[in-house]
C-alpha cells in the first residue's frame, strides 16, 4: 500500500507529546536507580525487586481503560457525542476504585509479597521499606489512567509532556536532595527516592488537574452534570472491553515477576542487574508504546468510521517509526555500552559484564515492537481477547524457556534475556497474521 503522510501526522500529533512526557518520565527513573546505585548496588536489587511487582498491579489499572479508550475512539469515529460523555464520565469516577484497594495492600502487606518471591535478608528491609512510602502515589492511577484516555481520544497530548517536565524535574531534584542529603537533608537512601516520587506525582498530577478542568481543547471531557449523575454500567461495560488487556498486562508482569523469582536464584545482583537493562529498554519501549497509543486511538476511529485506508497506513507508519527507533538504540548500545552501564554502578566488573545484554535487549526490540504496534491496531478493531490469549501462550514459553536455559543449560541471567526474545519474536509474528486477517474482513 502507498504510503500517505497525513497517517505519519496523524501519529505525530497524538505521540509526539507522549513521547516526550514518557521518555523524561523514564529518563527519571533511570537518574533514579543510577543515585541508588551510585550510593549502593545492593539498593539496585532492591529496587529490581520492587518494580515488578509492584507494578503488575498497577498496570492492570492502566490497562483496564484500555476498553474505555477503544469505545470513546470509536464513538467519536461515528460522532456519537452523547455516548462520548456518558462513557468518559463512568471512567472518570469509577476508575478510582481499584487504585485504592491497591494502596491499602501495599501499604500494610507488601512484606508477604517479597518473601513469597524470595528476597534475600538483605534487601527484603529495603523493599518493605521503600514500598510503604512509596504506596500514596497509588491512589492517583485512576486519574492518571482517565486523564490519559480523555487526551488520546481528544487528539490532543500536549499538557502531557508538561505533566512529565514537571514530575521529572522534581523527582530528580528531590531524589539528589533525599538519597544522598544535601541542603541540609538526612541522607535517607531508599526511603528517600520514595517520598521524593510520591512528591512528584502529586506536583504532576495538580497541574494535569488544572489543565484538565480549563483546557478548551478536550473535547470528549465530560461536564460536571453528566459527572456527578455518571452510572458504574458504562464503565463496566468497557470494563468487559478492557478486561482482556488488563489480563494480559497482567500475565506478562507475571511472568516477568516469575523471572525476578528465577534471577534472584542466580546470585543476589541478578535482579538489579536485569532492573538495569530493562530500565535502559524502558526508555526505547515507552517511545514505541506512544507510537503505539497513537495506533490504538486512530485504528480505532477508522474502525468507527469504516475506513479500511486508514487502518492499514497508521499501523504501516507506526511500523515503521518504531523500526527507526529500536535501530537508534541498537547503534547507541554498540557504540558505548560501558557508558550506559556506568551511569548505574561504579564497579568496573559488572559495567564489563553487562555488554552482552545491552545487545539481547536490542535485538529483543524488534518482537517487542510489532507486538505492540500490531497488537494496538487488533485492539482498535474492537478485538481485545485475542491478544489476551496469545500473551497467555508468551507467558508459558518465557518462564518455560528461561528455566530451561537457567537450569539445564546454565547460561545465567542472558538465558533470561534469550526467553524474553525468543517469547517476543514468536507471538509477533502470530500477532501479524492476525492482523493480516482483520484487514481482509475489513
Amino acid at each position: 500500500m502507498k504510503l500517505n503522510k497525513t497517517y505519519f501526522n496523524s501519529i505525530f500529533k497524538i505521540a509526539l507529546p507522549l513521547i516526550l512526557a514518557n521518555v523524561i518520565s523514564q529518563i527519571q527513573m533511570i537518574i533514579d536507580k543510577a543515585f541508588l546505585g551510585q550510593m549502593n548496588d545492593i539498593y539496585l536489587s532492591a529496587i529490581g525487586n520492587v518494580s515488578s511487582p509492584v507494578w503488575t498491579s498497577l498496570s492492570f489499572c492502566f490497562s483496564i481503560v484500555i476498553g474505555s479508550s477503544i469505545i470513546i475512539s470509536q464513538k467519536v469515529g461515528a460522532k456519537e457525542t452523547g455516548e462520548v460523555e456518558k462513557y468518559s464520565a463512568s471512567m472518570l469516577v469509577w476508575t478510582n476504585v481499584i487504585p485504592t484497594l491497591l494502596f491499602i495492600f501495599w501499604f500494610f502487606f507488601n512484606g508477604y509479597i517479597f518473601q513469597a518471591m524470595d528476597v534475600s535478608e538483605n534487601v527484603l528491609p529495603l523493599c518493605v521499606e521503600y514500598t510503604r512510602w512509596y504506596s500514596p502515589s497509588i491512589l492517583l492511577v485512576g486519574l492518571q489512567s482517565s486523564s490519559m484516555v480523555i487526551m488520546q481520544t481528544s487528539n490532543y497530548t500536549k499538557p502531557m509532556a508538561c505533566y512529565g517536565i514537571i514530575r521529572a524535574g522534581v523527582n530528580i531534584f528531590l531524589d539528589w536532595v533525599m538519597i544522598f542529603g544535601h541542603l541540609g537533608c538526612p541522607a535517607m537512601g531508599m526511603k528517600g527516592a520514595a517520598i521524593a516520587t510520591v512528591i512528584a506525582e502529586y506536583a504532576g498530577m495538580a497541574y494535569a488537574t488544572f489543565i484538565f478542568f480549563t483546557s478548551k481543547e478536550l473535547f470528549t471531557r465530560p461536564s460536571f452534570a453528566a459527572v456527578k449523575k455518571a452510572s458504574p454500567f458504562p464503565f463496566l461495560k468497557s470494563v468487559k472491553l478492557g478486561i482482556n488487556t488488563a489480563l494480559e498486562d497482567f500475565a506478562w508482569n507475571g511472568a516477568n515477576l516469575i523471572l525476578i523469582v528465577i534471577l534472584n536464584s542466580i546470585n543476589e545482583m541478578a535482579a538489579g542487574i536485569y532492573s538495569m537493562i530493562f530500565g535502559v529498554e524502558l526508555l526505547v519501549v515507552v517511545v514505541i508504546g506512544s507510537f503505539g497509543n497513537a495506533t490504538l486511538t486512530l485504528t480505532g476511529e477508522a474502525k468507527g468510521a469504516c475506513d479500511k485506508n486508514k487502518y492499514r497506513g497508521t499501523v504501516l507508519s507506526a511500523g515503521i517509526l518504531s523500526t527507526g527507533v529500536s535501530l537508534f538504540m541498537l547503534f547507541m548500545c554498540l557504540a558505548i555500552p560501558g557508558k550506559i552501564i556506568g551511569l548505574f554502578s561504579k564497579d568496573p566488573e559488572l559495567i564489563a559484564g553487562c555488554g552482552i545484554y545491552l545487545i539481547l535487549m536490542c535485538i529483543n526490540l524488534y518482537g517487542k515492537s510489532g507486538n505492540i504496534i500490531i497488537g494496538s491496531a487488533i485492539r482498535g478493531s474492537g478485538n481485545t481477547i485475542w491478544m489476551f490469549f496469545t500473551q497467555i501462550a508468551g507467558s508459558v514459553i518465557v518462564i518455560s524457556s528461561a528455566l530451561f536455559f537457567v537450569r539445564v543449560l546454565d547460561m545465567g541471567i542472558a538465558g533470561v534475556f534469550t526467553a524474553i526474545i525468543t517469547d517476543e519474536l514468536i507471538r509477533s509474528m502470530i500477532n501479524y497474521l492476525k492482523y493480516r486477517s482483520i484487514v481482509k474482513k475489513f
